[in-house]
């Protein structure tokens, strides 16, 4: 079965950095182009990122480019989201997700119903 188990999250102070991991496993994670949102308990789904397969094309909102480095190994079936200079206002909990078929382009750019399968979440703090 699919699966998706996202890592790295935690506590850090603004003006710092981590690095978010999502393990994918049950499906062909190098031809699926893969993507990462974000919640907060009184907001929605906000989309911060997206990559193609192949690792060509990578995409992101305004709101975060120049901060939020998304990237893949695909030889450890593993996706990646880099977060440099953290605000208070990235806390939420980060979730992974795939887009459903090969040959479409709506979960990579955070068109949701695109999305077939969802990780658990982990959660980033940003506080001082």
């Amino acid at each position: 079965q699919v699966q998706l188990v996202e890592s790295g999250g935690g506590l850090a102070q603004p003006g710092g950095s981590l690095r978010l991991s999502c393990a994918a496993s049950g499906f062909s994670f190098s031809i699926h182009a893969m993507t990462w949102a974000r919640q907060t308990p009184g907001k929605g789904l906000e989309w911060v990122s997206g990559i193609s397969p192949d690792s060509r094309h990578t995409y992101y909102p305004d709101s975060v480019k120049g901060r939020f480095t998304i990237s893949r190994d695909n030889a450890k079936n593993t996706l990646y989201l880099q977060i440099n200079s953290l605000k208070p206002e990235d806390t939420a909990l980060y979730y992974c997700a795939k887009e459903k078929t090969t040959d479409q382009t709506m979960c990579v750019l955070g068109i949701f119903g695109g999305c077939d399968y969802w990780g658990r979440g982990t959660q980033v703090t940003v506080s001082s």
